[in-house]
């Protein structure tokens, strides 16, 4: 080391390096080589300084072997809501009847905003199909929204308790003026989780002694008992769909034609990275099932009820992307990760997104960079 230090010799691959620093690194070399005990306290020192460097960048790691591991990352898979974008949505648009709204309003407020229809901006609150189809879309809803006060600033705020996606779906439907309290005065006889592969929750609410849905709402058969509620991907849950609901509350037979304009308006809507879930409802004179019966499993149960759909709208809500994530994602592709976007969410929506963070650039294939998982299952 002394030697090398007094004849000044230099990186080669680096000659305005200090000479000291590259006698320093062919004296550790020599060491290891020499004393191959050495080693596991080099790679300790060196993955501590790692460590630390990342703990700078505001990055906790428990374990020193994670340092190496990520160290050899060549894909990042991740996920979309709450991670790429930031988990709060805002309903800006709703299509019900045939009709398509806009939404006013932005975050939780119920009491900022409102429901417009038309170029001319007239107040749709009333509208038969507008309060159907919120109101059916909150009673397959578990989510609540209240003011809590911010433990910092003391300010009261809204904020929702439940799915994300949701939220805007019960604020929308308190600006048209239903109660905090709606879905007290429709009790739930039945809940069908969403799952991965069904796309969809199902309800079904007893409605005994009601002619109609709700105030300025859809009518409904005589002798109806029970309301079944889909609420979920829009493909999926127009493949059940039999009817319509039309402006004027009356319901019309769902033809080819009636569906591909519905699905034309979910990918105007996905193109513009909105997500949207579609609304669906069937009236009932009965449970379509035993529900004494417990040997009839969830998917029996679904598959009785999800039948002879009348649509009743589509919502469609944006969810911001979050800050500094398009620059990471850039971050990443230079360093030679390739970033990956997992979603359940409309495959138009997500290649919309990932446009916006930058997973996608304008010159890949998106019939080959952006595929629904089904065509991977052989």
């Amino acid at each position: 080391f002394i030697i090398g230090v007094a004849m000044d010799r230099t990186d080669p691959a680096n000659p305005g390096s200090p000479s000291w620093l590259y006698m320093i690194l062919i004296a550790v070399t020599l060491a290891v080589a020499a004393i191959p005990e050495g080693i596991p306290l080099c790679v300790t020192i060196s993955l501590s300084i790692g460590c630390s460097d990342m703990v700078k960048k505001n990055v906790l790691v428990r374990k020193l072997a994670a340092v190496e591991t990520l160290g050899s990352a060549s894909v990042i898979c991740s996920d979309k809501t709450g991670t790429l974008t930031e988990g709060k949505m805002t309903m800006v648009n709703m299509y019900a009847g045939g009709v398509n709204y806009d939404v006013e309003g932005k975050g939780f407020d119920p009491t900022v905003g409102g429901i417009r229809r038309g170029k001319a901006g007239t107040d749709a609150s009333s509208d038969i199909a507008v309060r159907s189809s919120l109101l059916a879309a909150v009673l397959c809803c578990n989510t609540t929204i209240s003011k809590v006060r911010d433990p910092e600033t003391g300010e009261e705020k809204w904020e929702p308790k439940g799915n994300s996606s949701e939220a805007p779906i019960v604020v929308a439907a308190r600006k048209v003026g239903f109660s905090e309290d709606i879905c007290k005065e429709y009790p739930r006889a039945l809940e069908i989780p969403f799952s991965s592969s069904r796309k969809m929750m199902l309800t079904v609410t007893d409605v005994s002694g009601r002619d109609v849905l709700c105030s300025h709402g859809m009518a409904f058969p005589a002798g109806t008992k029970y309301l079944a509620v889909c609420k979920g991907a829009p493909n999926f849950i127009i493949e059940y769909c039999t009817e319509q609901l039309m402006p004027d509350g009356t319901a019309a037979p769902m033809t080819e034609a009636m569906k591909k304009e519905v699905l034309d308006v979910v990918d105007g809507y996905s193109s513009r990275a909105l997500r949207v879930l579609a609304i669906a409802t069937r009236a009932m004179s009965n449970m379509p099932f035993d529900m004494n019966n417990e040997d009839i499993t969830t998917d029996q149960k679904f598959a009785a009820c999800r039948s002879g759909l009348r649509l009743v709208g589509l919502v469609a809500s944006i969810d911001p992307d979050r800050d500094g994530v398009p620059e990471s994602v850039l971050s990443a592709r230079g360093a030679g990760i390739r970033v990956v976007m997992i979603t359940g969410d409309y495959l138009k929506t997500a290649i919309a997104i990932a446009h916006n963070v930058n997973i996608l650039q304008p010159q890949d294939n998106e019939a080959l960079a952006a595929v629904d998982c089904a065509r991977l299952r052989p």
